[in-house]
């Protein structure tokens, strides 16, 4: 029934396997991809015709994770999945940059990729395995797609590279790249990199290379196969008459344009030769497709004059040179009453960067297949369409918003000090205010600057900066700290972000079918050129992290208490620790491991919280004089709280050096009080005196008198031989207990009372207070 195909490898030390044929297959082409026990399905469909007046490529990557995937239900309310998570959309991204450049000018066909996660195993990773299969689903389809491309992750420990390593070798390593790449080139590149030299980057790129080379020859082993008819394009119209009409009517125009610096004169500029030119299609009564292809042909006249410009004169469009940086001002501490912030303008792109610090609480809690995970560094980049000087929608992060964020996280986040050092939430936000390239890299620099500005012990400061490329045939140009219009007309945007010892990230998207070693070599030593003039820059405006907090910012406490303390700091149901939190203000915070974190921007609070946590935990020292409160008096002595929770018993016998006839007119409830523990008996209780304690001064005084026996509070019945011998001491003096004694002596023991009466169950007792018939300790004979 089924016409499967597949293809295995070994790859990594382990095998992949490339499927088609049993699976969605009304889908122009679907592909399951396996790696271990990791599953991806990728299926591909495209429009068979284009929309009227469609002038672009619709392509739509779309990733998705099956939480039973994993075997998780999701959480929330409705239990299955819904929108985009912040990671689907990053792999939807990751997908589709290395794809796009790869399908022929002019096509506009609509084509949707669907790659959805079919089971994970907690090892492999789906976002790479998502990648291969999306290309090899291309490729099968018979579209126009000039892959295939494969992808690879790469990992970097102890000195040597690794093939798709798993989570824990990334978190112990230093490098975490991605590379996808057609046979003979690199396509597209996203890494983060804990201060790793170029040398060392380059390595990595290199090595994933070849391992994309085995995976492109495995899909075209498989396209053999099961590949589908390709489909015929149409002849292209290069339309080299109106072309050259064009040239003559508004190349001048054009070119006067782009000698202006400034990108609003420049972009009033260039609409009024586009206008021109619209209007002169209009009155030679073009038709609307060829009106169409007149101005898309506008925008390749624009590359083209720009371009040449480049190459030839080396001549930029403001006028620096290849290797120039636009001029930078940086200012931090930029708003009042934020915990940190800059304002940083390079050129015609600015941004507003704000760091704030929160507490535990504040993490993140992300819900995916490896399960519910904490988050406590953020990074939220927003570019409002002001910062474009254009009307548009404003509100939800869209992918661009969330790809940008991400890639600044990335640059930040491997010189961020160990959670343990510095126990705080921190949120970065990026406002992009004015923007005309690299406002991603702006990020990088504003939210170093903002981290340092709020006092967080970063590493060390973090510049960025985009690369540009022109490609000719062999000659090409690269350009430093590129414009937008330089990333358009251009081939290359290439992002390099790292400190003053070495790179934290890199991301490079290719508009052309790759590039060679050469080039990739030749942009990461000239970027670190401009990292280090940038970081000149913003050493100017702030060179280290503040030593002191914003007084805006909460601070946190953190100390050890014994984890078989625990319970006491929590209390039933969390009744203590909520009394903590509800009396002093702080928040507080307490892990497995007995790690207590107090949190609260009064520092008073936190003392408070302390000394009540510590108070709890502490041990009772005998001899030593405490602070207490009577929280309870009753006839034999006063319940005092000395130490947090802890409670003590101050007999009558010690509240004063003189004879107290009643408690309750030496002390009161809530009375503050000075007391010394005497003792501390084997069941914990702990006794008290007042009397050996100047209440004023709170020195111990001399005990002046020897120390009474303390009497027992009646409803104690824990030590019956102390009652039995007051019994027997009021039987000797004949009072009642020595009646009651006498009769119970003549009653006897109780050991068959049958139906006799009273008098007959006596036999054998006595009347002299039972020295027969009662066991000792009611006689008060302790021998």
């Amino acid at each position: 029934m089924f016409d499967k195909k597949t293809v295995s490898i070994e790859w990594g030390g382990k095998t992949l396997t490339l499927e088609t044929g049993k699976v969605a297959r009304q889908a122009d082409g679907a592909v399951i991809a396996t790696l271990g026990e990791t599953v991806v399905l990728c299926a591909v469909t495209a429009a068979k015709s284009v929309k009227e007046g469609q002038d672009f490529f619709p392509l739509t990557v779309h990733y998705q994770e099956k939480f039973s995937a994993a075997g998780r239900i999701p959480g929330g309310f409705f239990k299955r999945e819904r929108g985009a998570t912040e990671k689907e959309t990053l792999v939807s991204r990751l997908i589709d940059r290395p794809i796009r450049p790869l399908f022929p000018e002019g096509f506009y066909n609509e084509i949707n990729a669907i790659a959805q996660v079919l089971s994970y195993d907690g090892e492999n990773e789906p976002d790479i395995l998502s990648m291969i299969a999306a290309s090899a689903a291309l490729t099968l389809s018979g579209v126009p797609f000039m892959g295939p491309i494969g992808a690879a992750r790469v990992g970097y420990v102890n000195g040597e590279y690794i093939l798709n390593p798993t989570d824990a070798q990334v978190a112990e390593g230093e490098l975490d790249l991605v590379v996808a790449a057609t046979y003979d080139a690199v396509m597209m590149v996203e890494s983060e990199a804990k201060e790793l030299s170029e040398e060392i980057m380059l390595g990595a790129v290199l090595f994933a290379h070849d391992a994309c080379r085995e995976i492109v020859k495995a899909i075209v082993k498989l396209a053999e196969q099961a590949a589908k008819e390709p489909w015929e394009m149409a002849s292209s119209n290069d339309n080299a008459k109106l072309k050259d009409k064009l040239k003559k009517l508004i190349g001048k125009d054009i070119t006067a344009a782009y000698k202006l610096t400034d990108k609003s004169a420049r972009s009033n500029a260039l609409n009024e030769a586009r206008a021109k030119a619209k209007a002169q299609f209009t009155e030679d009564g073009l038709s609307p497709q060829d009106v169409m292809a007149g101005i898309k042909l506008t925008k390749k006249l624009e590359a083209e004059i720009v371009r040449t410009a480049i190459l030839k004169d080396g001549k930029r469009i403001d006028g620096r040179t290849t290797t120039q940086i636009r001029p930078i001002e940086a200012e931090t501490h930029f708003l009042p009453r934020a915990h940190g912030s800059a304002l940083f303008t390079r050129g015609e792109t600015q941004t507003i960067a704000t760091c704030t610090l929160g507490t535990k609480d504040a993490e993140q809690m992300i819900d995916g297949l490896n399960g519910l995970s904490y988050q406590n560094f953020m990074l939220h980049y927003n570019f409002p369409p002001y910062s474009v000087g254009e009307v548009g929608r404003f509100g939800a992060p869209g992918r661009r918003e969330v790809g940008h964020g991400k890639l600044a996280w990335r640059a930040l986040h491997p010189v961020l000090p160990a959670k343990e050092d510095f126990p705080y939430t921190i949120r970065l936000t990026s406002d992009i205010t004015e923007s005309n390239g690299s406002s991603s890299m702006a990020s990088v620099c504003g939210g170093s600057l903002a981290m340092m500005d709020a006092g967080v012990p970063i590493k060390r400061p973090v510049s960025g900066i985009a690369m540009g490329l022109i490609l000719e045939g062999k000659d090409y140009a690269i350009l430093s700290d590129i414009l937008g219009d330089e990333d358009h007309l251009g081939d290359m945007d290439f992002k390099v972000a790292g400190t003053s010892e070495g790179i934290t990230t890199m991301q490079m998207d290719i508009k052309i079918a790759g590039i060679t070693k050469e080039i990739f070599e030749a942009a990461l030593n000239q970027a670190k050129a401009g990292r280090a003039h940038i970081l000149g820059e913003m050493n100017k405006a702030l060179g280290e992290a503040r030593t002191e907090l914003s007084a805006h910012a909460p601070r946190i406490e953190t100390f050890t208490i014994d984890k078989s303390k625990i319970r006491e700091v929590i209390g039933t149901g969390g009744k203590v620790i909520r009394e903590i939190v509800a009396t002093t203000g702080a928040k507080v915070d307490i892990d497995d491991e007995g790690v207590i974190k107090v949190s609260s921007s009064d520092p008073a609070q936190i003392e408070a919280a302390i000394k009540w946590i510590k108070g709890l935990v502490e041990e009772a020292e005998v001899g030593k004089i405490y602070n207490g409160k009577v929280v309870n008096l009753v006839d034999f002595g006063a319940f005092v709280n000395f130490m947090g929770g802890k409670d003590g018993l101050v007999h009558v016998s010690e509240i004063k050096n003189e004879r107290v006839e009643k408690v309750s007119d030496a002390l009161s409830e809530g009375q503050e009080v000075k007391v010394k523990v005497l003792e501390i008996d084997p069941r914990g209780k702990v006794r008290l005196s007042m009397r050996v304690v100047d209440q004023e001064t709170g020195a111990e005084l001399e005990d002046s008198r020897p120390a009474r026996e303390p009497r027992e509070p009646r409803g104690d019945r824990g030590d019956r031989g102390d009652r039995g011998d007051r019994g027997g001491d009021r039987r000797r003096e004949g009072g009642r207990g020595g009646e009651r004694g006498g009769e119970r002596g003549e009653r006897g023991p109780r050991r068959d009372r049958g139906d006799k009466p009273r008098g007959e169950r006596s036999e054998g007792g006595k009347d002299d207070g039972g020295d027969i018939g009662l066991p000792a300790f009611l006689t008060g004979d302790r021998d």
